[in-house]
């Protein structure tokens, strides 16, 4: 209920002047009751509980106006017509709340820390291991966790191995421990570890259990999130797209072709992860079950389907789900942690969690930014509130994993996309607005986290690593280019077919289909007219080398002009990201996914080209003859140059203002998208993914050729 009054629970205690008789809790047993600390201060027990720590009470035989207003107020507070922040009703305060800076509004006072000891229990000390990460159910006071014995609050933040270069993973990890942070949680992309059926990867930046190892090795415990569907603004939220190739298999349920596919898949991720578990030596203390299926929420059985499976494959770790708070009551499976997700408190944010159970708290995403979109503005979040949040995480007891505390980058084509009212897809950044930058940098958010976790523990926080320095190499003019037509014959041998085929269909790849990049299309045409094409995401029309149109969202229809005689009709399809979130991950294929037809009368005997721009395909083209770049260049194209990074590469970030749309690979390496529209206007460049002097840099530009590429050391987001 809203109030007039500028008086607010929080702040009775400090107005009145009162002091409320103190519960015995093992501080004021030990205390004896009235005793005063050794600093002078007694321990007492303020409004809802709330442990109060002040000087001894003073009394006056005059009540000061301010006592009385309170004091008028006060039955009307605790009969409930006072402003009242619902989600603390079910907490326990038996804690001195934490100091604060500045003033803020609050459900929790703030007074002298509490400190915590945790040097012991980090996977470098903690040699004898038996129970592993525990949910205790407290008498008396909240429900706790504990590992191997020991009380334990965990703060959790997520770095995705997958995003990040493998050779700044330990610069990541160790700026996650110098923060303060105790454990780091990431997902598994399935779709990136097994991009055929049967055919795994794991080397280089998919060095799932090199990653892991790492982790411990820095000081750090490990919540992993498997899947097999992650979402994390992935394509098709870290599903593989051959599912999609039967229109039959339902995604995310015990469809038989659906299950089939993970038992095979689990079997050989979960082979690699049991020895990591906690209790086999390793750093893993827990692992989630799926992700937010309650939003999802198609079928009852197949959450308990997937608990059983990571059990019966030797997961013995804690399990948990993870959902919105208003989802909880969908995705929670019996027997296993609920842990919700959120950006910050409101009346009901715990409503569901306490209906289903009665364990500790632990917000497996404190949304501390957001993704972005192509097209829409970037907005920041505050520094303070993600303080201040985090602060009332400690004194509620509450352990929380901050999403994201690192987002790295969407390499090549991996990003996904939304589509709630209309299409957008997610961009190259995954910067996240996160704790450190999408280049590693520290930020206002790590320095105010890093205070705060400083105060409430009793050991000094490990030494900062040294900032990443950056470069600001020569400008680039791309002089050679090799327009789209001329680099076929670079490509894998094209599918000839009566019909067009989806990308997932394409019989190429052992019968996988093709995931990500671009599909040409070509048909012999010899007359003119309406043409109706259904494709995704974005399809370029041409009649030979000539644009026709764009088609795009419900643009569907481009004219074709009079023709005396037969020509090439060309259909440039472009996946821009699967959706990677909702029920419509069921219908994403990309390409041509229905009939072309001029006025009405189906196209039949397609020449279809996979450009999926892999390693292998740079190498050929390496053997090309380029051309001189013609001014004003329209239409696909690749464009060559060299970056000249000197002696000892640093990371830096590619502006392209006058280009308009495409990718940038160096040294045959996919740094992702480049759209004129932003909020993006940099492409991150890993310094690890440079030679000292010379580098090959290409783009791929679909429409208008451009004229300088300029790297400077501060991103634009």
């Amino acid at each position: 209920m809203q109030g007039s009054a500028s008086l607010t629970v929080q702040s009775l205690p400090l107005c009145l002047g009162l002091w409320i008789p103190a519960q015995r809790t093992p501080e004021s047993a030990a205390l004896g009751s009235g005793q005063q600390r050794g600093d002078g201060s007694s321990v007492g027990r303020g409004l809802l509980g709330l442990a109060v720590m002040g000087p001894p009470p003073r009394f006056s035989p005059h009540l000061a106006w301010r006592r009385i207003l309170c004091i008028f107020f006060l039955p009307f507070i605790s009969s409930g017509f006072a402003p009242r922040i619902k989600y603390t009703d079910k907490f326990i305060f038996g804690k001195e709340p934490l100091t604060s800076s500045k003033p803020r509004a609050s459900t929790v006072p703030f007074f002298p820390a509490v400190r915590f000891n945790w040097s012991h229990l980090t996977p470098l000390e903690l040699k004898d291991r038996s129970v592993g990460l525990q949910a205790e159910e407290g008498v008396g006071r909240n429900p706790y966790f504990t590992l191997e014995g020991h009380e334990f609050l965990i703060f959790g933040g997520s770095i995705h191995y997958f995003r990040v270069p493998r050779e700044y993973w330990r610069d990541r990890l160790l700026k996650l421990r110098a923060c303060g942070f105790n454990t780091v949680t990431t997902y598994v992309p399935w779709n990136l570890h097994e991009p055929e059926s049967g055919k795994f990867d794991f080397s280089g930046n998919l060095d799932l259990e090199a990653f892991v190892l790492l982790a411990a090795e820095v000081g750090l415990w490990v919540i992993l999130r498997p899947g097999p569907y992650v979402c994390s603004e992935l394509d098709l939220g870290g599903l593989p797209s051959r599912l999609l190739q039967d229109p039959t298999t339902q995604l995310r349920t015990t469809n038989r072709t659906f299950v089939e596919a993970v038992d095979k898949y689990f079997d050989h991720l979960i082979a690699r992860v049991v020895p990591l578990q906690y209790r086999k030596g390793g750093p893993i203390i827990a692992v989630q079950v799926e992700n937010e299926y309650g939003s999802f929420n198609k079928d009852k059985n197949y959450m308990p389907y997937l608990h059983k499976a990571l059990l019966e494959r030797g997961v013995v770790e804690l399990l948990l789900t993870s959902d919105n708070t208003n989802k909880v009551l969908n995705g929670h499976i019996k027997g296993v942690l609920a842990t919700i997700n959120m950006n910050s408190f409101r009346a009901d944010t715990f409503e569901q969690l306490f209906k289903v159970q009665n364990k500790p708290i632990l917000i497996m995403e404190y949304w501390v930014g957001w993704f972005d979109t192509w097209g829409k503005r970037h907005t920041p979040t505050d520094a303070g509130d993600v303080e201040n949040t985090v602060t009332e995480f400690i004194q509620l007891d509450i352990s929380f994993n901050v999403y994201m505390f690192h987002g790295g980058t969407n390499f090549g084509f991996m990003n996904g996309g939304i589509h709630f009212t209309h299409y957008r897809a997610v961009i190259t950044s995954y910067d996240y607005d996160a704790v450190l930058t999408e280049a590693g940098d520290y930020t206002d958010k790590y320095f105010k986290l890093r205070k705060l976790f400083q105060s409430v523990f009793v050991t000094p926080l490990p030494l900062l690593p040294k900032p990443t320095h950056k470069a600001v190499y020569p400008s680039m003019r791309l002089s050679l280019y090799l327009p789209l037509w001329d680099v076929l014959q670079y490509l894998n041998r094209p599918v000839v077919s009566r019909t067009p085929l989806n990308m997932e269909n394409l019989p190429i790849h052992g019968g996988n289909g093709q995931a990500f990049g671009l599909v040409l299309y070509e048909a012999t045409i010899c007359s003119g007219g309406r043409l109706h094409v259904e494709a995704r995401d974005a399809a370029q029309v041409f009649l030979n080398e000539t644009s026709l149109g764009i088609l795009a969202d419900e643009t569907q229809n481009v004219d074709v002009p009079t023709i005396t005689e037969c020509q090439l009709l060309r259909i440039l399809v472009e996946n821009q990201g699967r959706v990677n979130f909702s029920w419509k991950i069921q219908d994403q294929r990309k390409g041509i996914i229905g009939s072309v037809t001029i006025n009405s009368v189906p196209l039949e005997n397609f020449t279809i080209y996979s450009l999926e721009m892999r390693t292998s395909f740079f190498r050929r083209l390496r053997t090309a003859i380029w051309r001189p770049v013609s001014d004003d260049h329209l239409g696909p194209a690749f464009y060559l140059g060299t970056l000249k990074a000197g002696s000892s590469p640093r990371d830096t970030f590619l502006a392209l203002p006058s280009w308009k749309y495409g990718f940038v690979f160096i040294n045959g390496r996919n740094l992702g998208r480049y759209w004129n529209i932003g909020p993006q206007g940099t492409l991150y460049l890993p310094g690890a993914w440079l030679n000292p002097g010379n580098n090959e840099i290409i783009l791929f530009e679909k429409r208008k050729s451009g004229s300088y590429i300029y790297s400077t050391d501060k991103p634009v987001l």
